[in-house]
């Protein structure tokens, strides 16, 4: 590692400070007898400091990493010693863990500031700001980690507190549901995620990254000796395909991403923080930091592609079938995880983070300006009740516009970049795969355009009444229910300000940062690509700065097929908004899987419920009466038994023996005369 030009102290403020935020508000802002000592304002005003404490603290280290090409090994203590393996807990502060910890901090700080005017009516203020906070201190605990135990612990208190603040309103049935499903969905890659980690541990001896790094050259090919399941399977193939399942669980991936869109019953500032910024970043973030041994596996490069295309357009489409605002802006979060996965599949990792980056920046800008327009509509999320609201809300109507255009991919906007080079790269891919991928993406990228402006034209254009022509479940919705009767009006400004500022980089951040973070080696000693895999170095041989490419881009496929979806949803939403409902009804097989989400709840609805009748035969029939009844209490029961005959022959009384022993005697002389 490099001497260190920081003090170390710095990464235990930057963890540490919303730990520290999060315990305050939650043990003195929480009422348990009587009056809570903290009150709303102090509450707030401590959390987001230290949230800002953080992110100035982020700011410093990556200032210092990108400047000095710095990479900083930082181990506080050892915690356990098992057989000459040392298990430690520490740092690792590279260019990809200091990006990290920048887009953590800074959307998280707008989340905090946002949720001051989002949450001002709620009873559990304290508790939201403690739970958030908390949430701050696990993801940066995960990022920050230089060893598979620290991640994982990051890894499990992110899923931890993502179940908290999913059911936050715990009164509300759906709520709860939402919570358990995201929790036990997760639980399935959390299991596959940690039969990676044990494997690697096992054949390298040590859960220090560097060191397990340095030690995969000697794992390229040999295989799994004397395993019932993975007998002759190539080791690094089998800890990566385990790796990534827990990817697929935690950055919900098919079909383990039915859990993100019904989270959206949490609080709209958990949205933007958890479910579109950091949380589902997790898988992303990982599977780049392991790119030195998913390098060496092709089969598993493939598999993660084809996860990833399926995703990123069939996810896609369900946006364009629904009605919550929150949900419409969930599944475009799905979509665009399937396109850092299939980045990721390429081997182009630094485009996946960039993709991640400029994703957080805008989607967290989308996710809140919902929020508002929630706020606007007294908490009526349904898109069909809404309608000409840019005269009402300009700001959230003008920051709404500019996540949109970033998301579509608009040249020159931040999102733009990175999706483009994002195809670029699949498209000079040769692993299997890419090619249909390729083309799953550009259709995605038609798709994303077309839900995008759907949503945009029928919350901020358009005459409220006119919606009443779409259909719910065969019934027309009530005039009586109109923008009119709501007196929507602008949200304030510690709503505002957080959209505004988070417009900023929605624009400009791609364009500014694509040449230098990608262009320019500084990820050279984070992430290891392979010479047979140089699909990104292909797209490198083609870059000539942001604005040629921007320039270059503007007749281009992706860009036709964005300005294609923009006027096909003019059309439908705005101009001849009868024609949804003819197409709805002439194909109404297909609308009606699309409502259903590909089967995918009904599938996991009779998988808990065979799981919960097979668990109850275990415990009634197995447990109770085998178990139990059989095995366990039967030799005393048949010792009972027994003792209770045998008693009523020892009565005391001569006689009784007397009889007993001449039957006895007549028995036995009975029995040899037939005998012989």
């Amino acid at each position: 590692m490099h001497i260190f030009s920081l003090n170390p102290n710095i990464f235990l403020i930057i963890s540490l400070s919303p730990l520290f935020g999060s315990i305050l508000s939650g043990l003195f802002g929480t009422s348990f007898f009587g009056k809570p000592v903290l009150n709303r304002t102090i509450v707030h005003i401590i959390t987001i400091f230290a949230v800002f404490i953080s992110f100035i603290g982020s700011v410093i280290v990556i200032t210092d990493i990108v400047n000095n090409r710095s990479c900083y090994e930082h181990v506080l203590y050892t915690w356990s010693v098992i057989d000459d393996v040392e298990l430690e807990i520490g740092f690792l502060i590279d260019t990809l863990s200091a990006l990290m910890m920048l887009i953590i901090t800074s959307i998280s700080l707008m989340v905090h500031i946002y949720s001051i005017g989002y949450m001002y009516d709620d009873e559990s203020y304290q508790r939201f700001f403690s739970y958030i906070s908390l949430f701050t201190f696990a993801m940066l605990m995960l990022v920050m980690s230089n060893n598979m135990l620290q991640l994982f612990f990051g890894w499990e208190a992110v899923g931890l507190v993502s179940y908290l603040l999913i059911g936050f309103w715990y009164k509300k049935e759906s709520a709860i549901i939402a919570n358990m499903k995201a929790f036990l969905v997760n639980k399935v890659g959390d299991f596959g995620f940690i039969l990676g980690i044990g494997l690697l541990f096992s054949y390298t001896g040590t859960m220090n990254y560097y060191e397990i790094f340095d030690k995969i050259n000697g794992l390229v090919g040999k295989v799994i000796e004397h395993d019932v399941i993975f007998s002759e399977c190539s080791i690094i193939t089998v800890a990566c395909f385990c790796l990534f399942v827990g990817a697929m669980g935690k950055s919900a991936q098919v079909p383990l991403h039915a859990w993100l869109p019904d989270s959206m019953e949490g609080p709209t500032p958990i949205s933007a923080l958890i479910h579109a910024a950091t949380m589902v970043t997790a898988g992303i973030f990982m599977v780049a930091r392991f790119s030195p041994i998913f390098e060496y596996s092709s089969f598993v490069l493939s598999f993660i592609i084809f996860v990833g295309s399926i995703g990123a357009l069939f996810l896609g489409i369900l946006g364009i079938v629904q009605y919550d605002i929150k949900k419409v802006v969930a599944y475009s979060t799905l979509s665009q995880l399937g396109y850092m996965t299939v980045a990721l599949g390429v081997s182009s990792y630094s485009l996946a983070i960039f993709h991640l980056m400029t994703h957080a920046f805008f989607k967290a800008l989308l996710f809140l300006g919902a929020g508002s327009v929630i706020l606007g509509m007294h908490h009526n999320q349904d898109i069909r009740y809404m309608g000409g609201l840019y005269k009402h809300m300009p700001i959230t109507w003008i920051t709404f516009l500019i996540g949109t255009l970033s998301l579509v991919g608009t040249p020159f906007f931040s999102g733009f970049y990175s999706k483009e080079l994002i195809l670029e790269a699949v498209k000079n891919s040769d692993l299997y795969g890419s090619s249909i991928a390729y083309y799953f993406l550009l259709i995605g990228v038609f798709v994303t355009s077309l839900y995008s402006f759907r949503l945009y034209f029928l919350v901020f254009h358009g005459s409220p009444k006119a919606k009443n022509n779409y259909l719910d479940e065969g019934k027309v919705i009530s005039h009586n229910h109109n923008i009119d009767d709501h007196h929507p009006k602008e949200s304030s400004i510690v709503v505002t300000m957080p959209l505004l500022l988070l417009s900023i980089p929605s624009i400009f951040i791609g364009y500014i940062f694509a040449d230098r973070f990608l262009f320019n080696g500084l990820f050279d000693n984070v992430i290891t690509i392979i010479p047979d895999h140089l699909s990104f170095y292909k797209v490198s041989l083609n870059w000539h700065g942001s604005l040629n490419f921007a320039l270059h881009s503007l007749t281009s496929i992706p860009v036709i097929l964005t300005v294609s979806g923009a006027i096909i949803s003019w059309y439908l939403f705005l101009i001849n908004t009868n024609l949804p409902v003819v197409i709805k009804d002439r194909f109404s097989l297909i609308y009606n899987v699309l409502q259903e989400k590909y089967y995918f709840d009904f599938l996991y609805e009779k998988i808990a419920v065979s799981v919960y009748y097979i668990g109850l035969f275990f415990w009634r029939f197995i447990d109770q009466i085998l178990i139990d009844k059989l095995i366990v209490n039967g030799c005393a029961n048949v010792a009972c038994f027994f003792s209770r005959i045998s008693k009523k022959l020892h009565s005391g009384f001569i006689y009784y023996y007397s009889l007993s022993m001449t039957m006895g005697i007549v028995c036995l002389v009975t029995f040899f005369v037939f005998i012989r």
